[in-house]
């Protein structure tokens, strides 16, 4: 029985309008009324018929590379996806891929992927990469669930894995193009051996002839090394690896700071839509695996993939003793063990706190020595690579006593992997001989108190942090003075004005906490330095409101005003 693939045809009857399939059917011409609730399927199961159609007529004119790539099944109404070299995804399979997160709400960069997809051709690739567990791959599903029928007919998800090489997928994309797809989504590409000497095919075959292409993965450092090198100025990037406290909690519906530094950083949040079921930094153990897998292995891999462009540099010998996915462990590790240390060395100084560095820092799980054998080049390549990741950000910390002095700050763009590393150091603390006599009260009752001046800390470090990438404009940064500090101004050089403010882990107003703020020796030094002082602010959990010419500012309400 010859039946052609048909259409839908429209009818307005008494005012009211009615879609109708017509096609043709042994020579004769047939058609029938669609239910409403239908209508939407079976407009997809043409568009995935003429698709089809297509494929069968390129292979019948000998217009693909080699036949025996693929196979055309009529009976399935498409591919038979597994003469690909890759794993390709098609039609009914990306309906299926998008079904569970069609309720889940978007992150803030769905737009950008959108209006890439969707705007004038540009000759470029989209480059959708962050690390692990930041809603990449979510990005892309929720993108196939909005599509038009016919649009999701010209949409291909692609896998690829270690073992495919770029020519396995050159020879896929060719299918692809023949076939007339037009929006291609290539996932963990960096897996190729051979993606950057040859990432500028993506954009000088494929996206030059009109496809849209998506090049996703969590090899972060891979993409801007392609960048750099083969796409330079060929490709549109969108980073997921930081996630701001505003998009935490209008994503995953979590309500307040102290909750996100706890959890904040990936879109793990156990019972809530994003990777069910999972608390990526609920206890050391899960930070120190996705420091392990998702921080230094991927560090580890980019550079072993790329080692002929340099990028290694003097961190060879350490890759090459088996060393250096360790060394990078330890190295994040030391950063938040370093926060910690300085917290208690600030905030506490009673005798029972003062146990040395070393003590406190020893490891009795996982014995090593190996951050004595690695020397300042190999920090400071590791931590430049950190900063690529978008991982570490450095606040600079200026002193009005001494204008050259200039340090640094390190804060941690995922808190809950700052707060998890931090918390087990304090309970191998509490371990220690020197708090054998406390009972299990008095041990609880330190722990409590030390961990609230690490929320603290880490509260003003978000702050600040989020205020340096919203306002690029402004220099953002801690004031020291001889005796006392602004923890954060914010100078405009153009304007010649600056905010001063107090950062405060408390939900109360006390007069103490602006004193600084209040100093006009303080004022008129900063002034002087920094311009105009054009607002003084407390930012603390509290309510919002105006106390003796000072800002309150409850922190949740200022960070998600960015």
């Amino acid at each position: 029985m010859a039946k052609s693939i048909g259409g839908i045809t429209y009818k307005t009857i008494n005012g009211k309008r009615y879609a109708y399939y017509q096609w043709m059917e042994d020579g004769k011409q047939r058609s029938r009324r669609v239910k409403d609730e239908e209508l939407s399927a079976l407009l997809a199961e043409i568009e995935q018929r003429k698709a089809a159609k297509s494929v069968a007529a390129s292979l019948t004119n000998g217009l693909l590379l080699r036949e025996d790539l693929v196979v055309y099944n009529a009976g399935s109404m498409g591919f038979d996806t597994q003469r690909f070299k890759t794993d390709v995804k098609l039609g009914a399979a990306l309906t299926n891929f998008a079904a569970n997160v069609l309720q889940w709400k978007k992150r803030d960069g769905f737009e950008r992927l959108y209006d890439y997809i969707y705007g004038p051709g540009n000759d470029r690739v989209f480059i959708l990469y962050g690390l692990r567990r930041t809603g990449k791959t979510t990005l892309i599903r929720q993108l196939f669930g909005g599509m038009a029928p016919g649009d999701l007919a010209k949409a291909a998800f692609v896998q690829v894995n270690s073992r495919n090489s770029l020519a396995d997928l050159n020879a896929d994309l060719k299918i692809l193009e023949g076939a007339g797809f037009k929006y291609v989504f290539i996932d963990e590409v960096t897996m190729l051996a051979d993606f950057i000497e040859g990432a500028a095919l993506f954009a000088d075959v494929f996206a030059s002839c009109g496809m849209k292409i998506v090049l996703s993965g969590t090899d972060s450092l891979g993409f801007v090394f392609s960048e750099d090198e083969q796409l330079y100025d060929r490709a549109e990037m969108l980073h997921t690896t930081f996630i701001p406290y505003r998009e935490f909690e209008r994503v995953l519906g979590l309500n307040g700071i102290d909750e996100y530094i706890q959890y904040g950083g990936t879109m793990s949040m156990g019972d809530r839509e994003y990777n069910k079921g999972r608390f990526t930094f609920a206890n050391v153990k899960s930070a120190n695996e996705y420091v392990d897998s998702a921080i230094a292995k991927n560090i580890q891999h980019s550079l072993k993939c790329y080692q002929y462009e340099g990028h290694f540099r003097s961190l060879k010998s350490l890759y090459e003793a088996g060393e250096l996915t360790n060394a990078i462990n330890r190295i994040v590790e030391d950063i938040n063990h370093r926060f910690t240390l300085d917290v208690l060395a600030r905030d506490f100084r009673s005798s029972d706190l003062s146990l040395s560095a070393k003590n406190l820092r020893r490891d009795r799980f996982r014995p090593t020595d190996i951050l004595d054998r690695v020397d300042v080049n190999h920090v400071r390549e590791i931590r430049e690579y950190l900063d690529l990741l978008d991982l570490t950000v450095d606040i600079d910390v200026e002193n009005f006593g001494d204008f050259n002095r200039r340090e640094r700050m390190t804060t941690i763009s995922q808190p809950g992997l700052r707060y998890a590393q931090a918390r087990a150091l304090i309970d191998s603390l509490l371990q220690d001989d020197a708090f054998r006599s406390c009972s299990l009260v008095e041990r609880k009752s330190i722990a409590e108190r030390i961990l609230n001046e690490i929320k603290g800390r880490m509260m003003e470090e978000i702050v600040l942090l989020e205020t340096k990438m919203a306002r690029p404009d402004c220099h953002v940064f801690k004031l020291q003075f001889a005796v006392g500090e602004f923890d954060m101004v914010v100078a405009n050089p153009e304007s010649a004005t600056c905010e001063i403010y107090e950062i405060k882990h408390s939900e109360i107003v006390a007069k103490e906490q602006y004193r600084h703020l209040k100093d006009a020796k303080k004022c008129r030094d900063t002034e002087f330095r920094y311009g105009t002082i054009v607002s003084k602010n407390v930012i603390y959990r509290g309510v919002s409101q105006g106390i003796d010419g000072i800002n309150y500012l409850n922190v949740e309400e200022y960070l998600k005003s960015f």
